[in-house]
């Protein structure tokens, strides 16, 4: 692979400014950066909005389209593009999650969810777009039927985690949903029948190499058999699965820890994102962005291996914000792009270039 023997520099292409408090949570539209059609990507903050973010064509740099407000009466804590790019899920504080449609350039809210007693965290679309899931402090995960003329059904309320959930991630091709929570596990849950009968298949916890402390996040590879996910415990996990037997009518298989990622944070770490390259960058609360990548060398790598594979870290970007880095997401898009956003009320976009020979 290129990049266990290439060099690589992060380069600053833009800095955004607009939110005038903490941003917390970032999504590109995954119908865009592709086929010349522009990059689109929303923030959202503790500002109680959400911001659209557009690259221009002439120009190349990022623009900001649109405002999401009045909706929201607190914190706007994650957001979440469907599939197709038609809708955004925002989920904040006020306990509401807010489903936008594009109206030919416009924004508007279409539906309101609501159910949680209390602060929602996270929201994800299934590959389909036909569910949605939420989580929030009150220690639920909610499943949501898309139906038709902006309708959407609670058909589970998932109560396994025994603390506040940071986020929930559906699988990237089976309808099998991810959740990960203060209480230091990873939930995986499943449809067990065709009642919408939603169980608990399997938890990731300390007891089979999991986390010690809050899970942060967790993320896909391109091919959808690793996981990662981040930790307050200051590793990065690499967990793996069996792809053919899990779309397989033998049902269920279960992931297994692979490896573990330790020794280069020295603080929390909140955000981690997979790239379809297999680059996976983290961002975490030392102001740092790091990049790691799968190595076939193992000499002095901070990776406590089982079976699995080791990883070595690409590239650290020392102060890539003035305050924590809350979210590191790549681009869907043809080049190597990664947007960050921070606790210091900005977003970068990055490009991941080698260094010139």
């Amino acid at each position: 692979m290129e990049f266990v023997d290439g060099r690589f520099e992060l380069r600053e292409i833009q800095k955004l400014e607009g939110h005038s408090d903490r941003v917390w949570s970032l999504a590109w539209n995954p119908a865009t950066g592709v086929d010349g059609v522009p990059s689109v990507f929303a923030s959202c903050s503790g500002d109680k909005t959400v911001r659209i973010w557009e690259q221009s064509r002439s120009t190349g740099s990022w623009d900001c389209k649109a405002v999401l407000e009045e909706t929201h009466t607190r914190t706007v804590r994650s957001c979440a593009w469907s599939p197709s790019g038609k809708l955004l899920a925002t989920v904040s504080f006020d306990a509401t999650t807010a489903i936008w449609e594009n109206v030919g350039g416009d924004f508007e809210c279409v539906s309101t969810l609501e159910g949680h007693e209390n602060e929602v965290k996270s929201v994800s679309w299934n590959a389909s777009g036909s569910l949605l899931a939420t989580c929030g402090r009150d220690k639920t995960v909610w499943i949501w039927e898309v139906q038709p003329g902006h309708e959407y059904e609670c058909v589970a309320v998932l109560q396994g985690h025994t603390q506040d959930v940071k986020m929930v991630q559906w699988h990237p091709t089976l309808d099998v949903l991810f959740s990960c929570s203060y209480d230091n596990n990873i939930k995986i849950w499943a449809d067990e029948g065709d009642d919408d009968d939603w169980v608990c298949v399997q938890t990731l916890d300390e007891f089979n190499n999991g986390h010690s402390s809050t899970v942060w996040a967790l993320s896909f590879n391109s091919s959808g058999d690793k996981m990662v996910t981040c930790s307050d415990d200051l590793t990065l996990k690499i967990w793996g699965t069996d792809l053919t037997r899990m779309q397989s009518s033998d049902g269920y298989a279960p992931w297994r820890h692979l490896s573990t990622i330790a020794g280069y944070h020295d603080r929390t770490i909140f955000s981690v994102h997979w790239s379809r390259e297999g680059i996976i960058a983290s961002g975490a609360a030392d102001d740092a962005i790091r990049f790691f990548v799968e190595s076939e060398d193992k000499d002095g790598l901070f990776t406590s291996k089982v079976d699995g594979p080791t990883y070595k870290l690409l590239l650290k970007e020392e102060k890539a914000h003035d305050m924590d880095v809350n979210s590191v997401q790549w681009s869907p898009g043809e080049k190597r792009l990664l947007a960050s956003a921070s606790d210091d009320g900005t977003i970068k976009i990055w490009e991941l270039a080698p260094v010139p020979c």
